[in-house]
């Protein structure tokens, strides 16, 4: 698991980019939802969302790990918070890098315990 840890907390904005856009209306992602937007205080500028025609937020366009990822993350809740954790790692501030680096790890240990008992 310390290889899987290792990746997402140092590899993963280098695998995979963000790539932000313009203003649009779409599914918030990184700080600008949860698990994130209960432990970062929000500031003026407008949050990252997945473009998607059915989103309810609007934000900076922040293209996800993958086109259909905004469709699944609104399907499963945990997927979306682990989507989430991913973009903030890619896309945040340090600040906001460094809590989604706690939560993730935290989650995944988590999820390593309940599969080994």
């Amino acid at each position: 698991m310390g290889a899987l840890e290792e990746f997402l907390t140092h590899g993963l904005r280098y695998a995979f980019p963000a790539e932000r856009g313009e203003l649009t209306r779409g599914v918030a992602t990184s700080y600008g939802a949860a698990p994130l937007r209960a432990l970062i205080a929000p500031t003026n500028d407008p949050i990252p969302v997945w473009p998607y025609e059915e989103g309810k937020q609007r934000g900076v366009s922040l293209a996800p790990l993958y086109k259909t990822a905004p469709k699944a993350a609104l399907r499963d809740e945990s997927f979306y918070e682990l989507l989430v954790l991913a973009d903030a790692l890619r896309d945040g501030r340090v600040r906001e890098r460094k809590i989604a680096e706690t939560e993730l790890h935290r989650r995944l240990r988590e999820a390593h315990a309940e599969f080994k008992s």
